[in-house]
């Protein structure tokens, strides 16, 4: 997985912790809900670019 890549799911992930948090302070459920698809989108892309690297080695 390329330092780019890493970076970039990462910043996609903090993005939806951050608009979970959001939602979850002023009650707004579809933006919770949205933070945790966007942190499950980061996590599976996170997950694919991790076996890319296994068959590399």
């Amino acid at each position: 997985m390329g330092l780019d890549d890493k970076i970039k799911n990462a910043a996609e992930d903090l993005k939806g912790k951050a608009k979970e948090a959001t939602g979850k302070v002023t009650d707004d459920k579809s933006k919770e809900a949205e933070g945790k698809g966007d942190q499950t989108k980061s996590s599976f892309k996170q997950a694919g670019e991790n076996v890319k690297d296994a068959f590399k080695d």
